[in-house]
């Protein structure tokens, strides 16, 4: 993986963290820390998308995000798991990695 996809998948990490804090913030420093996510993901991911195709970034970031909150809520919180949840889950990981991989290097938008 090359530097800006690193950069979506961290950013889709800070996008866990912050759709997490939404739902489980109690406190003002939660809720900083979560401001604080939002903004990271979102620089993080306008940075990636100088450089690759921003639909495609846009829909990986998307994905992992979403994947990564679907199994932080079965790992961390307890939410039941659900055959037909993960089926879908396994769904939308392939369709991120096929992303990734049609996207060739001629996408790429070089910044000067």
């Amino acid at each position: 993986m090359n530097k800006d996809w690193n950069t979506v998948f961290i950013a889709s990490l800070f996008e866990i963290c912050w759709v997490i804090g939404l739902k489980h913030s109690n406190s003002m420093v939660d809720w900083g820390l979560t401001l604080i996510a939002i903004y990271i993901s979102m620089h993080l991911l306008i940075m990636a998308s100088r450089r690759l195709p921003v639909g495609t970034s846009y829909a990986v970031f998307a994905g992992i995000g979403t994947a990564g909150t679907v199994i932080a809520d079965i790992v961390i919180f307890g939410e039941p798991i659900r055959l037909l949840k993960m089926a879908l889950i396994l769904l939308l990981v392939s369709g991120v990695i096929g992303l990734k991989l049609v996207t060739s290097q001629k996408d790429r938008k070089e910044v000067s």
